[in-house]
């Protein structure tokens, strides 16, 4: 069985899997990140998880995997193979590709940013299969964006095209920590919401999926904040597509596990702001928490495709 070994790493935990040449995840495995030991750790634990996968696939499909895909959070070099920068793992300039490789016995690898790794499997194979123009937006702690044109992502000159969660749609309003203020997931990210719910309900344990459940009870301070997102949200989707003009636009991340609380209003916001451009279908993620690990193995399955040289009798 032909397959690779795929790594999505969070700043809370990692997932990790094994990917067959039709996308399907043959084998699946969870552990936490533990970034409170420190990033030298963190990296030592990636290489482990790896070379535990590649085992494991040895074991079962009797060789081992042709190559390996990882998705990781923060700034990331993907042609040097180089993780620049991820604050809520505390590393810079850890040369992953290369440690990883070398762990791995020689196998290729590929490095991708998170969320763009995450767009590329739900462009290809899950909400967005058949577009070809997309725009992924999880709206979590933050929010971010990935680009999909003819089933690969744009990654911009400088890796950076995407980052919908820092265009300013309250000028003067909220600091955000890249400096501005009133960018987009000041308002409008799940981190935002709760945040606006906990100080307009008076629970300082209020999140955004109890501001969810009071709008559907009909409270109406819960309304307010909801609408104060949804119209935030759309006022930056609006200014994305007339930027990129995506055929689907695909909404993921923790705020969409509202549903139709989330969609029935947001359809509806952007379809009142568009004047003369197009209107995109708007939809969920469909792909969920495994979308960075699918991702993840497309990378890998990409890199045997541009090098097709047989990799499977490295050991590790």
């Amino acid at each position: 069985m032909r397959h690779v070994i795929a790594l999505d790493v969070g700043g809370t935990g990692m997932k990790a899997a094994l990917v067959g040449a039709d996308g399907t995840l043959l084998y699946e495995a969870r552990r936490p990140t533990g970034r409170e030991r420190g990033p030298d750790a963190v990296v030592e634990s990636i290489l482990g998880f790896a070379a535990e996968l590649h085992a494991h696939g040895r074991e079962r499909y009797g060789a081992g995997a042709l190559a390996a895909g990882v998705a990781v959070p923060g700034i990331i070099d993907p042609d040097h193979g180089i993780a620049v920068y991820a604050a809520n793992l505390g590393w810079r300039d850890v040369p992953l590709r290369a440690r990883l490789g070398e762990r791995l016995g020689g196998l290729p690898v590929a490095l991708g940013h998170d969320v763009r790794t995450g767009g590329l499997a739900e462009g290809r194979i899950g909400a967005g299969k058949g577009a070809d123009r997309f725009l992924f937006v999880p709206l979590g702690t933050g929010i971010a964006g990935a680009i999909g044109i003819g089933g690969a992502i744009e990654a911009g000159a400088h890796g950076y095209a995407g980052e919908i969660g820092h265009i300013v749609v309250r000028p003067g309003g909220p600091a955000c920590g890249c400096g501005q203020r009133g960018c987009l997931e000041t308002l409008a990210s799940a981190a935002a919401v709760s945040r606006a719910w906990a100080t307009a309900s008076g629970d300082p344990e209020a999140d955004a999926a109890d501001c969810a459940k009071a709008v559907a009870a009909g409270d109406a301070d819960a309304v307010r904040v909801w609408r104060d997102a949804v119209d935030a949200l759309a006022d930056g989707l609006v200014t994305a597509l007339t930027l990129l003009d995506p055929r689907t636009l695909i909404i993921g991340g923790g705020l969409a596990e509202a549903g139709e609380t989330l969609f029935t209003p947001l359809r509806a916001a952007v379809e009142e702001r568009v004047t003369f451009q197009k209107l995109p279908a708007i939809v969920p993620a469909a792909l969920g928490d495994t979308a960075g690990c699918l991702g993840a193995g497309l990378l890998a399955w990409d890199l045997l495709a541009e090098d097709p040289a047989p990799h499977s009798e490295v050991s590790a």
